[in-house]
């Protein structure tokens, strides 16, 4: 039996709708298609983990307390789905830190692969924005932006860098059924 297939998504504009520095947990929405995209891809074997950038947090507009019950939230709403994320990774840092950790820099993967065990090359980011994007091809893996959120603004820019662009989850989900999981039971 061959390892678990890792798809990385990004949060905001992804699988919640984007309200730019959200603070509140009561304002977490999951975007339409979000749960049964995510459930099927929990259906099909697949390990879920969350890769966010939330410069919020440095920018003081939040705390960390404040990210984690967003993403206590965001679990709540999709557990009677049967979805569940492994593991959620932010970067608190705003882009003039230039840190590591802020897509589309590399070290929210690299953190994930070693503690969750996979290789990056062997995994799917999912997002709505250019950086997602090159999140993946940074470490070498599969891309696919969806339209949701700022996806379908970026999409003219990504087209050519993103393996696939896709309506939303519930069509993410369907690509890696088809073209990555297919192609993996090939091999």
């Amino acid at each position: 039996m061959s390892a678990p297939l890792f798809v990385l998504l990004d949060r905001d504009g992804t699988v919640i709708y984007d309200k730019h520095y959200l603070a509140d947990p009561e304002g977490v929405e999951l975007l339409p298609g979000a749960a049964q995209g995510l459930k099927r891809l929990t259906e099909l074997g697949c390990k879920l983990v969350l890769i966010t950038n939330q410069s919020g947090v440095n920018r003081g507009y939040f705390d960390h307390p404040t990210v984690e019950a967003m993403h206590e939230r965001l679990a709540a709403l999709l557990a009677p789905h049967g979805v569940r994320f492994e593991a959620i990774y932010y970067c608190p840092h705003t882009p003039e830190e230039e840190c590591s950790c802020r897509k589309p820099e590399t070290r929210m993967i690299a953190w994930a692969s070693r503690d969750l065990e996979f290789d990056p090359k062997d995994c799917v980011v999912i997002g709505d924005k250019l950086c997602d994007v090159e999140l993946g091809k940074n470490v070498g893996a599969r891309t696919i932006l969806v339209r949701t959120g700022k996806g379908a603004d970026q999409e003219a820019i990504c087209k050519d860098l993103a393996d696939w662009v896709v309506d939303d989850l519930v069509q993410a989900a369907a690509v890696i059924e088809e073209q990555v999981l297919a192609g993996r039971a090939a091999s």
